[in-house]
């Protein structure tokens, strides 16, 4: 299988690279290197550096290429207003280049990295009224320490269940409304181009080769940078807001499971997929467990701090890909978010 793999620095992207080369797969790599995600990182070797909104740009790449996988993206919660035409270039605009490009060339699979936050607030229920929508948290609720989503019916906190692929997209970010489009696009593109592709829905994703001090990387780099310098983990609203943590190996083996399943699906399909440890856990947990791992007696510290664009729960069911991928996760984050405390990290 040739696969041409956009995004193939980053610590997904080489992750995804390493597994099928060892598989002995051709991989054509290429990757923008950019700033914010790599650093002053050199590309590796063999690596071509595309801008993939640059239609004139993929040349000969996707020459005999049976799949793409499609890693490359700009990530993170959004820093700033600023930061919104740079989602919609490097994700919405790259995407629909690279679609346009693998049309003309005659390429008509692909894998694309999707996200958690598609899904905005996760699913819930009351006690009393059952399966319930929660309305956007309000300021005022936040600022006066009311994190959990109320009832809209009896005013009661709401329990947090898993969240299926066929929930509802209610993106809450910049960020997350570039990969709802992410996907919209690849929906359109298959049924134009008679094609089929495959959207992962990564929940939080840590490991090896993180890019390290930035807010673009994930909460658990950013913990593990806090306690490096001494400092205390700092947690946001009450710690106790639960997610998901999946190692960047399991990672790797749902895109290779993905890359077989969408070379044999059918012209005009689509498939979504969450990609989960299965094993969810609080975010004061998550500092504690990579604290654990660096053998320090620095406990987190709880903020009660917040920001606007986050959601309470957001909790997957990776059943799907276990029944249709045969993709289960092996590293349970008991183990792996303390390893990965003092695993290599790119500056």
């Amino acid at each position: 299988m040739k696969v041409l793999l956009t995004g193939s620095a980053g610590f997904i992207g080489g992750a995804v690279a390493e597994r099928l080369e060892a598989d002995g797969d051709e991989v054509v790599r290429v990757d923008l290197m950019l700033d914010k995600a790599h650093g002053a990182s050199a590309a590796p070797e063999g690596t071509h550096q595309l801008d993939v909104r640059d239609a004139d740009g993929w040349g000969d790449l996707l020459h005999g290429v049976d799949v793409v996988c499609h890693q490359a993206a700009m990530v993170g919660a959004g820093v700033t207003v600023a930061d919104l035409p740079l989602y919609a270039g490097h994700n919405d605009l790259g995407t629909a280049m690279l679609l346009a490009a693998m049309h003309e060339a005659g390429v008509h699979r692909l894998v694309q990295a999707s996200s958690m936050v598609v899904y905005g607030e996760g699913r819930y229920t009351c006690p009393e009224h059952g399966e319930q929508v929660p309305a956007t948290r309000p300021r005022e609720a936040l600022e006066a320490g009311r994190f959990e989503n109320p009832c809209p019916v009896c005013g009661e906190p709401l329990g947090w269940a898993l969240v299926d692929e066929d929930a509802r997209l209610e993106p809450r970010s910049s960020y997350a409304a570039s990969k709802v489009a992410q996907e919209h696009y690849a929906i359109a593109w298959v049924r134009q181009a008679g094609a089929a592709a495959v959207s992962l829905r990564y929940h939080n994703v840590y490991g090896p080769r993180m890019p390290r001090d930035t807010p673009y990387s994930g909460v658990a780099a950013m913990f593990r940078s806090s306690l490096e310098r001494g400092e205390a983990p700092q947690v946001f609203e009450d710690g106790r807001q639960v997610r998901d943590f999946v190692h960047v190996d399991d990672v790797a083996r749902a895109n290779v499971a993905a890359l077989h399943a969408v070379r044999e699906a059918p012209e005009g399909h689509h498939r979504a997929y969450n990609v989960a440890s299965g094993h969810p856990v609080g975010i004061r947990d998550v500092a504690a467990l990579v604290a654990r791992g660096t053998g320090s007696d620095i406990e987190p510290e709880v903020t009660g701090g917040y920001r606007l664009g986050d959601v309470r729960h957001v909790v997957a069911s990776p059943q799907r890909a276990t029944d249709e991928l045969g993709f289960t996760a092996s590293v349970h984050p008991d183990e792996g978010l303390p390893a990965f405390a003092t695993a290599p990290l790119r500056d």
